[in-house]
């Protein structure tokens, strides 16, 4: 039988809630980028005369870009985290992201400078994407290693809500400025949504100074000696297996979720030509669903095991990844909201638990590298070239959904296969109580 974890004067529900302001300032500022690269920024910092197909893709590419650094910031960040302490790592991370999302609103245009304006874009995307590289896997760790025994899914999907919280602001910042009619809205609305974000960073920095570190930090300190191997080594040496096949489990949960908002924004403005303020509204509904139903599937999991929770949050993808483009085609909004909702559920399913499955496949002194790693460059793969590739693929098929649609069965295919792979892979090791299976439960055996 485990013994009990140590505890400090820092309750769980404390560390989750700090969890959460934090990611959800971080994510904000990453999905304001996704909804501007998706309605403005083709018009904003590239040349009139480009072609609009050209365009539009230029626009996302400079989205794009942000994932290529995200496994180098996992790295670093990982490594800071798993010698230094997960606090520390977390205020870097989110002064990164809130300097680089506040320049952004400063950026002037092509028409004010040339090429220069793009430059400057995708040099702050990198730095966005170096920050929210080692901000996913901190975050979800100071609220996993401080949940109580056998309830860690639910507490790790409250690093998860602000996924879910970022997306509600900024999509609702970006509606409510939409109000003010596209003139205005091209030329300064948009940057009003990135500057409000300086707010945003200070106050979550105050939370997160005020963070303990979790005692299995204590502990990692304890059994560390001269010998041991940088945590990137000792990963790709020992854990390589459960990096790759968390990548694919998540794949879904990253770049399936930008094609239900990025891709699906842009093709419903684009080829349906239907009103971009009521497919934001429609963001926003679906955000807001996300974030009330996420904690209490996060719940079951803890109760009937995560896996089974992720999965059949997967196999809903499938099912709903061809109607939610039907839906869009009939122009209807109440069957349009019906099928962003719908998806969002889905999707709620498998993005809350999947934090505390991924977590416990390695050891805890290597902990955060490890599912940083997995899942940073599952973001370089699918997140960034997910919606490149489904605009891209949807042009070549006249502009049809079908090749998005197939795109998204298809990783959630995989992710299913990946899933029930990692609940093999996360046996617990042998060094318990610190690296005990973090979501154990009345049923984990099941």
């Amino acid at each position: 039988m485990s013994q009990p974890r140590p505890t400090t004067s820092q309750s769980p529900m404390r560390a989750a809630l700090a969890a959460l302001v934090g990611t959800s300032i971080e994510w904000y500022d990453f999905y304001a980028f996704a909804t501007a690269a998706a309605i403005v920024f083709d018009d904003v910092f590239f040349p009139a005369d480009m072609p609009p197909l050209v365009r539009t893709l230029s626009a996302f590419g400079t989205f794009a870009v942000g994932f290529l650094l995200r496994p180098l910031g996992g790295i670093v960040f990982g490594h800071i985290g798993d010698r230094v302490g997960r606090k520390k790592t977390l205020v870097i991370t989110l002064m990164m992201m809130g300097v680089a999302s506040f320049a952004i609103g400063l950026l002037p245009t092509y028409a004010q400078v040339g090429v220069l304006a793009p430059i400057l874009l995708i040099v702050l995307r990198l730095i966005q994407g170096v920050a929210i590289g080692g901000e996913w896997g901190g975050a979800v760790l100071v609220a996993v290693e401080n949940a109580p025994r056998g309830r860690a899914t639910f507490f790790g999907s409250f690093a998860q809500l602000g996924s879910s919280v970022g997306a509600l602001l900024s999509t609702g910042a970006f509606s409510l400025m939409n109000l003010w009619g596209s003139e205005a809205f091209e030329s300064w609305g948009w940057r009003v949504p990135f500057l409000a974000s300086a707010v945003l960073v200070v106050i979550g920095l105050v939370i997160r100074l005020k963070l303990e570190e979790a005692p299995v930090m204590d502990e990692i300190r304890a059994q560390r000696t001269e010998r041991d191997r940088l945590p990137v080594v000792e990963v790709f040496q020992s854990s390589w297996r459960t990096v790759l096949t968390g990548v694919f489990a998540l794949a879904t949960a990253t770049g399936g979720y930008y094609v239900v908002t990025s891709f699906l924004l842009a093709y419903g403005t684009g080829e349906l030509k239907l009103s971009e303020s009521m497919l934001l509204n429609g963001l926003t509904l679906a955000a807001f669903l996300e974030l009330v139903v996420t904690p209490g599937l996060s719940w079951l999991g803890d109760r009937v095991g995560a896996h089974r929770v992720v999965v059949a949050g997967l196999a809903g993808v499938i099912l709903l990844s061809v109607p939610q483009f039907l839906a869009m085609e009939t122009g209807s909004v109440v069957l349009i909201y019906a099928a962003m909702l719908g998806m969002r559920l889905v999707m709620s399913a498998l993005y809350g638990p999947i934090a505390a499955i991924l977590a416990e496949g390695f050891a805890p002194r290597v902990r955060y590298t490890g599912i940083s790693l997995s899942y940073q460059v599952c973001n370089m793969i699918f997140g960034g070239f997910a919606p490149l590739a489904a605009v891209s693929l949807s042009a070549a098929a006249g502009g049809h959904y079908w090749p998005a649609a197939a795109l998204l069965m298809a990783i959630s295919a995989i992710g299913i296969g990946c899933t029930l792979r990692l609940r093999r892979l996360a046996a617990p090791h042998p060094t318990a109580p610190a690296t005990e299976r973090i979501t154990d439960s009345a049923v984990t055996s099941a």
